[in-house]
């Protein structure tokens, strides 16, 4: 006659090979998390930088000779938004630039968005960018504060395929 039950040696095995599956589980966990992340952070990289190449078509300048569009039609906001090569001044300047010219009173838009929202970092979880000048070196140790012509991560951390964020 035999007992209902499991034998100590059923255990142990089951034991075993939940513990092997868990070992397996875990990095591919976190390596998934961090392949998520990284989709993400390229995909604020490019938001922001294809806002500063539709700011610098609009507002582009060559010092003082008005290039863009929209800096020729709002002559008094041009210099004041963009930077003597026609990039944004700042990243805030992305959110919003007041128009004054004809533009304004002939749309009734007194405003001109690039971005909606300043993106967050998803490796920081701020929107701490770093930000990189038109005269910088490819990879700046200081922002000069003219205007902005690339953005990076603050992370220093290395992605999955060996090179480092700061580097995208």
């Amino acid at each position: 006659m035999r007992d209902e039950g499991l034998t100590l040696i059923e255990i142990l095995v089951t034991m075993t090979i939940v513990v092997i599956l868990a070992s397996v589980a875990m990095p591919l966990s976190k390596v998934s998390t961090k392949r998520v992340q990284e989709m993400e952070l390229r995909q604020q990289l490019r938001t922001i930088r294809a806002a500063i190449d539709l700011f610098k078509l609009e507002w582009n300048r060559d010092g003082d000779v008005l290039l863009g569009p929209a800096c020729i039609k709002n002559r008094l906001v041009c210099k004041e938004v963009s930077g003597q090569y026609g990039y944004p001044k700042s990243l805030d300047v992305l959110l919003g630039v007041k128009l004054t010219g004809e533009e304004a009173t002939v749309r009734g838009t007194t405003m001109r968005r690039y971005l909606r929202v300043m993106p967050i970092d998803p490796l920081t979880g701020k929107s701490d960018w770093l930000l990189r000048c038109y005269k910088d070196r490819p990879k700046p140790t200081s922002w000069c504060g003219d205007d902005v012509y690339d953005v990076m991560t603050q992370s220093e951390a290395v992605a999955i395929d060996g090179s480092r964020y700061q580097d995208w």
